[in-house]
């Protein structure tokens, strides 16, 4: 299995929140055979999406190709103003790139959220990021991690109830890819 940990944070730095929630994720799926990419947008500094297309960049290029070619995703957001951050959704806005292609978007692709506030609005994040991978033919699992920023470090290391949702959500990306694999749904 190929998944993507697409960070949409600002912040890829290994003191930031999304850094750490990736450390857990790469931990939770250690030794079960799952390839995992990581796409830290505060790298890849991509251009605003311009219609008609001219000449696509090359990072525009490998994003695209991670994206499309991976099976299962994690979406990672801080919330700003009520959304996702406005260079996550101009990233996700270049896979139109893809819509002539005969998997087009991330169809059939499964897709895990989690979003962080500062209050207690991170739902609006995570209903934004639905809102997008539902258009983009994803398959948006049913639990999601809505996160209390405040609660979420104890003595900077994850707090064990987080801990619990973010291993809750693996478990459950890879039953939900192993059953559409064997065909069981």
């Amino acid at each position: 299995m190929k998944l993507l940990i697409f960070n949409g944070a600002p912040d890829s730095s290994v003191s930031s929140i999304s850094h750490k929630i990736i450390e857990h994720f790469r931990a939770c799926f250690q030794g079960k055979n799952v390839e995992i990419a990581i796409y830290n947008l505060a790298e890849n500094r991509l251009p605003v999406l311009e219609i008609p297309f001219k000449e696509i960049p090359e990072n525009v290029k490998q994003m695209i190709t991670l994206f499309s070619e991976s099976d299962v995703q994690i979406w990672l957001s801080p919330l700003y103003h009520g959304g996702i951050p406005g260079s996550m959704k101009n990233c996700l806005d270049w896979l139109e790139l893809t819509s002539n292609n005969p998997r087009p978007y991330l169809s059939s692709q499964i897709i895990g959220l989690i979003c962080w506030a500062d209050g207690v609005q991170a739902m609006q994040g995570i209903n934004n990021m639905d809102s997008i991978a539902k258009a983009l033919r994803a398959w948006v699992l049913p639990y999601s991690v809505p996160i209390l920023r405040k609660d979420l470090l104890i003595e900077n290391q994850l707090n064990p109830a987080y801990q619990e949702r973010f291993s809750l959500m693996a478990n459950l990306i890879s039953d939900t890819k192993n059953l559409t694999e064997n065909k069981k749904f």
